[in-house]
């Protein structure tokens, strides 16, 4: 059921992805980047990974730190072999997610398990409190299966990977930052509405097609920032020809932010208590 929205969040900016390379030379198409951080809390950022061409991502990513802030890992096509220093082992496959808490810090690895063949798939970084950064590292492996999905009367497939929608309750719930985390498969013609706390901050990329938001058009690849109008109580999706969407929103933490590459604290002391501690084998 198509939910009731009064009055659509509008697009308050589009932000085109940056080609970047990261991990043994993977290349990837950053979208919310260093200066949205703030904007999006408690975001960090996405990235998306799309090749058909081995050499793209073959070397996946060797073991690496983090510390600070949760990952989540959205495979859509291709396998991703995972291991980390408190001995966790995994195969996540198309479809699938973990969903990672880094909190105190350890040493993971992401490894793509084929030679050839399309690998695609995201990578969100979302900020923990103040309270949690230093909390026992866990993760969640959440195969394809297991992730909440439902196809609308018009035709509308969402999967509700985080948070609720459409009377599904999503495979994750975090109560600090109460993420919503969705994909949305519009038929063309399709119109979809999404009721969203006025409170948090959402943002929608377009992965394919084009999609209209609030009388605007965002094309593939795009990233919208939706406005906090607080009188707008959720988000109108549209589609001419057709368009997948990821769609997410978040309570905001209001901390300082503090990063330096793959450490998240919310001060230059900590983040520098971090490299130290990564260097002397403490995590």
């Amino acid at each position: 059921m198509n939910a009731v929205v009064n009055r659509s969040r509008e697009v308050e900016r589009l932000q085109a992805g940056m080609p970047t390379s990261d991990g043994a030379g993977v290349r990837l198409l950053r979208v919310l980047t260093q200066e949205l951080q703030r904007r999006l809390d408690p975001f960090l950022m996405l990235d998306e990974f799309r090749s058909d061409n081995p050499d793209d991502y073959i070397a996946g990513f060797p073991d690496h730190p983090h510390r600070g802030f949760q990952t989540v890992t959205y495979m859509l096509d291709g396998r991703m072999r995972h291991r980390d220093s408190h001995g966790n082992e995994g195969l996540l496959g198309p479809g699938g997610v973990q969903w990672m808490n880094a909190g105190r810090g350890l040493v993971h690895s992401e490894l793509p398990e084929q030679a050839d063949g399309l690998m695609h798939g995201f990578q969100l970084w979302i900020n923990l409190p103040a309270a949690r950064k230093m909390s026992e590292p866990g993760y969640r492996d959440i195969p394809a299966s297991a992730i909440p999905q439902t196809t609308t009367a018009g035709g509308v497939t969402i999967k509700v990977i985080a948070g609720e929608a459409d009377g599904l309750r999503g495979a994750v719930q975090e109560a600090d930052t109460e993420p919503l985390y969705l994909d949305l498969e519009l038929p063309a013609g399709a119109t979809h509405s999404l009721p969203l706390p006025p409170s948090h901050n959402a943002f929608v990329y377009v992965y394919a097609g084009e999609a209209t938001i609030g009388g605007r058009t965002v094309g593939e690849q795009r990233l919208a920032v939706l406005g906090n109008d607080p009188a707008a109580d959720g988000v109108t999706l549209s589609t001419v020809s057709g368009a997948r969407v990821l769609v997410l929103a978040g309570r905001p933490l209001g901390e300082p932010i503090a990063q330096w590459g793959p450490f998240v604290m919310n001060s230059r002391g900590e983040v520098e208590q971090a490299i130290d501690d990564f260097r002397n084998g403490r995590f």
